[in-house]
């Protein structure tokens, strides 16, 4: 028998697909709790994988995982509530279209190419991963610097009103992750005194009282004026996503190779993909205005990339045992549990385990559709709660989501606090969206930077030194310089004629 028989062979047993759905309905049912991540998904499967054969114990992890990704945009068009932070990069959108009946619309968009996405992802796995893992070692801190820095700058981009006002936002967002002792000198920073806030400001209490809990002010504050989003239904909710792929092919491959690139490099994650991804397909669309309202754009392109980076997270893992982010972080020690010791050997000496576990990874992301489908059609029962029973619901999950993150009762004041915050931003045209960035990516850009400079002896021109670095470094001076130049040169157009 082949190798490629025998891996089809395991794959295709009856106990590893069993395995395969009922982890895709655990995934699918985390990931749509606020609070609940793809992470901790992961987690709760690891003591029953112990119990299980090699391929089915990674069938589990990969399918949960992936369903959990996808699972996080549910509450987020229904209901404003991100369920990951990848999530909140177009959230409004997503929420935007729903209210304005087209949530079938949106939640296809972000089913269908959340599957386009993670089938891309694993066929660059399967086709190139010893080569993208050499490219993603050569990063350091420098090139994470960068990288992290052009993240950031994607605030400037996803706001969709004024660019002050998005850096507002993206400050706001900086200094509650600069609070605890989370820093490289481990002192107490902004605590005020209060132990609770020694461990820093955790993201999903901030994220969920910024989103959810802000609207449910919202609606205290205004009544019924706010109105109900519409009830999606999914009557041709995936042929309605024909002509939406016809029309952006472009910000769907762009979308991809995004998510696959920054989702190798070990600890960028699809947090960083996604974000990113939404920034770029406002910066290069003709119709930008309309991001923030309700634009199937947006989506088209993060929600292929948050998905791929899931699967190129996989190349650092697989090739070096090096993990891409917090998920592979756990699959590697399952791996070894299993004796399926990541490394370059793994693909010679044990192929047919390592094709099996790519027949899965397609497997896993075709199984979106129909488990999707049907998570959304239960999904789509919530809106017809009246809302006036819906919004105590939707506290009280906040609540729960809150609790589950921290295990006490701070985490619970800490997201009615990011609410009144969250609904004061939003009433003075504030966006969100940078905010959540900034509290993402600020923890990491200034570890980077402190390790950069400590390994430079303080001297700044070593962030140009690398030959990669110098690259990204240039590129993101040039993203923020480009309003400037481009203002510079209609003025003086302006003037010739």
């Amino acid at each position: 028998m082949s190798v490629l028989a025998q891996s089809f062979a395991m794959v295709f047993d009856p106990q590893v697909l069993m395995v395969m759905v009922l982890s895709g309905a655990f995934g699918l049912f985390v990931g749509a709790i606020p609070g609940l991540t793809a992470t901790m998904a992961t987690a709760l499967l690891v003591p029953i994988t112990f119990f299980m054969e090699p391929i089915a114990a990674i069938a589990s992890i990969v399918t949960a995982s992936a369903m959990a990704i996808f699972s996080g945009d549910i509450p987020g068009a229904l209901l404003r509530i991100p369920g990951t932070p990848a999530s909140a990069a177009y959230v409004d959108d997503a929420y935007r279209m729903t209210r304005d009946g087209r949530g079938n619309e949106a939640l296809g968009a972000l089913l269908v190419f959340s599957v386009i996405g993670g089938v891309f992802g694993t066929i660059v796995l399967i086709l190139a991963s010893p080569i993208l893992a050499e490219i993603a070692l050569k990063f350091s801190s420098f090139e994470y610097f960068w990288l992290v820095l052009l993240g950031l700058s994607a605030a400037i981009f996803v706001s969709p009103g004024s660019v002050p006002r998005g850096l507002v936002a993206l400050v706001i967002g900086l200094v509650a992750a600069c609070v605890g002792m989370d820093n490289p000198t481990a002192e107490p920073r902004f605590t005020f005194g209060n132990v609770d806030l020694l461990g820093g400001i955790s993201f999903i209490p901030a994220m969920i009282g910024l989103f959810a809990l802000a609207e449910v002010l919202r609606y205290l504050v205004r009544g019924h004026k706010t109105g109900a989003p519409l009830r999606p239904s999914t009557k041709g909710l995936l042929k309605s996503q024909l002509p939406v792929i016809r029309r952006y092919p472009k910000q769907m491959l762009r979308g991809n190779v995004t998510g696959t690139l920054i989702g190798a490099l070990p600890g960028a994650g699809a947090d960083i993909a996604a974000w990113i991804s939404y920034a770029m397909s406002k910066r290069f669309s003709r119709e930008p205005e309309k991001f923030g309202k309700g634009h199937v754009e947006g989506l088209v392109e993060a929600g292929a990339s948050n998905n791929a980076a899931v699967s190129g997270a996989w190349i650092p893992a697989l090739v070096f045992g090096i993990p891409g982010d917090s998920i592979t972080a756990i699959v590697i020690g399952v791996l070894y549990i299993k004796g399926m010791n990541p490394g370059p050997t793994i693909f010679i000496n044990q192929a047919e385990l390592i094709n099996a576990l790519f027949i899965v990874f397609l497997l896993a992301n075709l199984l979106m559709i129909p488990l999707g489908w049907l998570a959304i059609r239960a999904a789509t029962t919530i809106l017809a709660v009246p809302q006036k029973i819906l919004m105590p619901i939707i506290t009280l999950f906040c609540m729960v989501g809150a609790f589950a993150i921290t295990n006490s009762v701070f985490g619970i004041i800490l997201m009615l606090c990011f609410g009144i915050i969250g609904f004061l931003m939003e009433e003075n045209d504030i966006p969100i969206a940078p905010a959540i960035l900034g509290l993402v990516l600020g923890p990491l850009l200034e570890q980077h930077f402190i390790t950069s400079m400590i390994k430079a002896d303080g001297h700044l021109m070593a962030f140009f030194d690398r030959p990669i670095a110098a690259g990204l470094g240039i590129f993101t001076i040039l993203v923020w310089c480009a309003p400037l130049i481009r203002r510079a040169i209609l003025r003086r157009k302006e003037a010739v004629t």
